[in-house]
Formats: C-alpha cells, sequence, structure tokens
C-alpha cells in the first residue's frame, strides 16, 4: 500500500512541474456564464493576456508577438482555413483594419493545421493583411485560460493595457467589433 502511495505521489508530482507544464503570464480566467457565447468586461474586471506569440504564418524564420502592438488595442482572432465560420470573419476582420488601422491591431491565431501552407494560402486569397500566428499544436492560446479547445473560431479584443474587454466564441463581422475597438481606443 505504501508503494502505491508512492508511485501516485511520483505521479502527480511529475505531472505538475516543469516548463511546459502550463504557459505562465496570463490573468485572464475565461469563464463563460449560462453558455454565453458574447461576453463584455467591465474595466474593473479586465484581466491582462501575457505570453501570446509564436511564429508568423508568412515567414516562419520571423515570431509575431502581442507585445509587438503595446499601447494599441488588439482584437485576437483563433481561426483556422478548414473552419467555414473564419472564411466568413476573415475579410470582416480585414475591414476593421483597414478602417481603425491606427487604433487597433487584428491578430490571427492559426490553428490545428497541420502545415503553414492552408493558413498561408488562407491569407493570400482573401488578401488579408494583418499577421497570423501559426500554432498547429494550439499551446499559444493557453493563455487564454478556460478557453474551450474546440471553440474556433473565438475573437478576443483586448484594451490598450492587452486586458480582455469582450469575447466572441461565434463569429465575428466588423459591425460587432467596430463599436468595441471604437470605445477603448477612447479610453
Amino acid at each position: 500500500m505504501k508503494r502505491l502511495l508512492l508511485v501516485l505521489l511520483l505521479v502527480v508530482t511529475g505531472c505538475s512541474t516543469g516548463d511546459d507544464a502550463v504557459v505562465a503570464g496570463s490573468d485572464f480566467q475565461l469563464v463563460a456564464p449560462a453558455g454565453q457565447v458574447r461576453i463584455r468586461y467591465d474595466a474593473a474586471d479586465r484581466k491582462v493576456v501575457r505570453g501570446l506569440n509564436g511564429p508568423d504564418v508568412r515567414d516562419g524564420s520571423k515570431t509575431v508577438s502581442l507585445d509587438d502592438y503595446a499601447g494599441k488595442v488588439v482584437v485576437v482572432n483563433i481561426w483556422g482555413s478548414w473552419c467555414p465560420p473564419c472564411r466568413t470573419e476573415a475579410p470582416e476582420l480585414q475591414k476593421v483594419q483597414d478602417e481603425l488601422g491606427t487604433d487597433v491591431q487584428v491578430l490571427g491565431v492559426a490553428v490545428k493545421e497541420s502545415s503553414t501552407d492552408g493558413p498561408r494560402d488562407f491569407l493570400a486569397n482573401r488578401q488579408l493583411s494583418y499577421p497570423s500566428i501559426y500554432d498547429e499544436s494550439g499551446r499559444s492560446i493557453l493563455v487564454f485560460k478556460g478557453l474551450p479547445p474546440n471553440a474556433v473560431p473565438s475573437t478576443f479584443v483586448l484594451d490598450k493595457q492587452h486586458r480582455v474587454a469582450a469575447v466572441f466564441l461565434v463569429g465575428v463581422i466588423a459591425s460587432d467589433i467596430t463599436p468595441i475597438v471604437k470605445e477603448l481606443a477612447a479610453e
């Protein structure tokens, strides 16, 4: 019996340590009350997102990081080239970038892709200029603690301090995002 307890203790300890056990740094924890898919956070309730970065879809030798957009409102969109709603919302997000570019940066995160070919073609075919992180494993989006792993597409609107102000666990169009971005830019 003592051996069994010792083995269990070693297994639990081994699974809870190491650099890649968790992604550290973010204060944000997603809680979707009663299955909500559109969530707003008051300024006092916003939590910081840190550590979002990864290889650029277009040029894997470059790293794209949320920190590159310090002081800007950032719209983070979790997408996949295989995702039908993503095909509709991507041009809408480009509209937001084009219309409000001085106040906002759209940042995509391509997940569950076996190579960069699909995401790169997706960006080119839709003439999307905003950057996207390539994240085959989905590890970069662990900074959004509590995000259901199958919540693709998902969109997070971050204020200038990169605190989560709004979450959309469904496809979005420009008119969903634009008023929030304008409001946050004016803060």
